[in-house]
């Protein structure tokens, strides 16, 4: 029976969850394909030292022909983290306070589940939609290999990682508020306003030197805005990720008990 909420929910999301997928897998191997005509090409380097900070803003930084930099200004640090954010910050604020807005949550919790074990289920569902779009563009990419676009694949995995726990932190942000709240409202823009806060700190941290010291704060630092695609994803980056995802979790289990159900 605890199972079966989180399969509930994933099969009224299932339509639009394959659309994204397909969506971004159609979206990358276009991207992949297309790299050898772009990989000589000077005039697009030239974006990046004209203008810095705007460069910084969209994700557009160092060489944008080498691989590492058109994934990076393609992909991984803009449309496939607001791919994820939009399906699990959209989730997190539906899967409760939406659902007792509709009057549908009640008849849940009627049934011989304890709130907590309810709420994990949901957050388990909502880990599984991250993982599933950011590994779906993992496969994509690796398949670049053969398309001249070589990168190390073990930073790839950090990155797509990475990318998953952010939107997954998100998520669960969103369902903390929602849980707090009631309010779908609330959640969505309270979730969705934290992390563009986010991303412009991490973005600009780099040119703009007031706001260096703050990227530290910034959940897309931790995930994607430290050259992760290069390096990889450390040990202690990922673990800020997980341990932000835990204080989240155990914020919306608390809010939770106390949310009076419509």
């Amino acid at each position: 029976m605890h199972a079966e909420v989180a399969l509930l929910d994933l099969r009224l999301r299932g339509r639009s969850l394959i659309s994204y997928t397909l969506g971004m897998a159609c979206y990358t191997e276009l991207i992949v394909v297309v790299y050898p005509q772009f990989k000589n090409s000077t005039s697009l380097d030239q974006l990046t030292h004209q203008n810095s900070a705007a460069a910084a803003l969209f994700g557009l930084s160092g060489s944008l022909t080498s691989p590492t930099g058109w994934l990076n200004s393609n992909i991984y640090e803009n449309l496939l983290p607001l791919m994820v954010l939009l399906i699990t910050i959209g989730y997190g604020a539906s899967c409760i306070a939406g659902q007792d807005e509709d009057g549908t949550l009640a008849l849940v919790t009627a049934l011989p589940i304890s709130r907590r074990t309810l709420l994990l289920q949901k957050a388990t569902a909502l880990c599984l939609q991250a993982l599933l779009l950011a590994s779906t563009t993992l496969l994509c990419v690796l398949g670049g290999r053969e398309f001249d676009l070589p990168i190390n694949v073990l930073n790839l995995v950090g990155m797509s990682l990475g990318v998953a726990l952010l939107g997954i932190d998100f998520g669960l942000v969103a369902l903390a508020i929602g849980s707090w709240t009631g309010s779908r409202g609330a959640a969505l823009g309270g979730a969705a306003s934290l992390a563009a806060a986010s991303y412009v700190v991490s973005s600009l941290a780099p040119v703009v030197s007031w706001l260096h010291p703050a990227r530290y704060a910034s959940l897309f630092y931790w995930s994607i805005g430290n050259g992760q695609l290069s390096s990889g994803l450390t040990a202690g980056s990922a673990a800020v990720l997980v341990l932000a995802g835990i204080v989240f979790l155990e914020l919306s289990v608390v809010a939770f008990h106390r949310l009076d159900l419509h």
